[in-house]
């Protein structure tokens, strides 16, 4: 698999780039996951949100989003991290971490991150820095723990 790594402010997507995010994220998390919940939550296309991009030829096969963090409270939130199910086992979770993180510190340097990870990837998150933040909550029926990297 030869992947394209694109980061793009939401205001340079393209129509069929934003549609195949969205339906990337309905495919895993609604459908796979069986989570009914507002994917399309409003945050996507505000201020300077980024949205980083595995592609596979014309396939996403890997995605997640860089919330801009002066609508986060001062840290860059990272969210709706997502890999095709047929992509999953080639390592794209981990390049797309370093890509996110390569990303976050290009744009906003020196600024705090913080992610709400599902509790039994605490150790994946562990191993770029994120340290857990708070009590682990329930969220769509998944267990979640708050990480933060400073």
């Amino acid at each position: 698999m030869t992947v394209d790594w694109i980061c793009k402010h939401h205001s340079d997507l393209g129509k069929e780039q934003l549609y195949a995010i969205l339906q990337l994220r309905a495919e895993v998390f609604v459908v796979e996951q069986q989570c009914a919940y507002q994917d399309v939550d409003g945050q996507d296309l505000e201020g300077d949100t980024c949205h980083l991009m595995a592609w596979d030829g014309n396939q996403l096969v890997a995605y997640l989003r860089l919330l801009d963090p002066e609508l986060q409270g001062g840290d860059v939130v990272i969210g709706r991290v997502v890999i095709a199910p047929h992509a999953r086992g080639a390592g794209l979770g981990h390049a797309l971490m370093d890509q996110a993180l390569e990303q976050i510190e290009e744009r906003w340097p020196q600024t705090p991150i913080y992610l709400s990870a599902q509790t039994h990837l605490q150790g994946y998150y562990g191993r770029y820095g994120f340290v857990v933040t708070g009590e682990e909550f329930v969220e769509d029926g998944i267990p979640h723990i708050g990480m933060r990297r400073s």
